[in-house]
């Protein structure tokens, strides 16, 4: 099967499969990995301390793989300047760099003639047309099933593609709810040219930051086993459902605002169960997409048994 699309030919990877940002999580050991392996590794910036912290991460990340990667900058959602970090990565030389959180505009706008590919992640379609206004070479479009921040509509992935590919001229990378062969193939029969996934990458060999807590959990949990939390911040996310995020909900329920939220909603919270696996007493990001993960393989499994099932639906579509 041609792999072949404009997703391929713009990040120059021999799969249209890429990494997702991965706050706290995605770094050198993932990020390689999914690129030797023939999609787009991607080292999260933001959840670094410091400008010199992320350029050590890029240079592991270059010792490990000849390969493209990117590096994610989750901007709007820690607080924090980000233009010094994104100078480090300019000046490390990647290849990608993409945007998910805020208003990508002014992002974008440091990245005009560096010849760095410019992915930016949106949920809607008008997002997307400020994306490729604002010069994203490609947009991220990630449907309400998918783990993390999400978009404030709900739109599902099924008709949120469709809808994206026939707003925009650039490339469409679908994201939300796919963790198999079958899902790749949906994701290009509507119209997009590759794929992002987040939580299916956390159940891998490479992903060792996660704790194995957290990692079982997806593993043994099913698709009814994530909620939606900040809905009332409006800054929806979607995480593993417990004890912890059922305390987030009974307080936006109540209408509780950002002070009583903030200790529940914190990075240490998140860290806790991510890190240290106190499933009870943290919070985790997951899709719904957690419902098919069924073990953790090394990534180039993962991206190989992908592409294998694939192809299969393609000799079944022949027939």
């Amino acid at each position: 099967m041609n792999w072949k699309t404009r997703v391929t030919e713009i990040l120059g990877i021999k799969y249209p499969i890429v990494q997702g940002g991965l706050a706290h999580l995605a770094y050198s050991e993932l990020a390689s990995a999914v690129s030797n392996a023939g999609g787009l590794g991607q080292v999260t910036a933001m959840s670094l301390e410091s400008p010199e912290e992320l350029r050590e991460e890029i240079r592991k990340t270059k010792s490990k793989t000849l390969s493209p990667f990117g590096v994610n900058f989750a901007i709007g959602q820690h607080g924090r300047s980000y233009e010094h970090f994104l100078e480090a990565a300019l000046s490390e030389g990647v290849p990608a760099i993409s945007v998910t959180g805020g208003n990508p505009a002014p992002f974008l706008s440091h990245l005009k003639g560096t010849g760095v590919k410019k992915l930016v992640l949106v949920a809607s379609r008008r997002q997307a047309v400020k994306a490729e206004e604002s010069g994203a070479d490609a947009v991220m479009a990630v449907g309400q099933e998918g783990g993390g921040h999400l978009g404030r509509d709900d739109i599902g992935f099924a008709v949120l593609i469709p809808k994206v590919v026939d707003a925009v001229s650039i490339p469409v990378i679908a994201s939300g709810g796919i963790g198999d062969g079958r899902g790749l193939m949906a994701a290009l029969s509507l119209g997009a040219e590759g794929i992002e996934m987040g939580t299916r990458f956390i159940a891998t060999k490479e992903c060792v930051h996660a704790h194995d807590a957290y990692k079982n959990a997806l593993v043994h949990g099913s698709e009814y086993d994530t909620v939606v939390i900040k809905r009332s911040l409006g800054a929806p996310g979607r995480v593993l459902s417990n004890t912890w995020t059922e305390k987030i909900l009974g307080i936006e329920k109540e209408n509780g605002g950002y002070e009583e939220l903030k200790n529940y909603i914190s990075g240490e919270a998140n860290r806790r169960f991510i890190y240290e696996g106190q499933k009870e007493d943290g919070y985790a990001w997951a899709g719904q997409v957690m419902g098919l993960i069924r073990d953790i393989p090394s990534s180039a499994e993962l991206i190989e048994r992908m592409i294998l099932e694939s192809e299969e639906i393609r000799r079944k579509w022949a027939r």
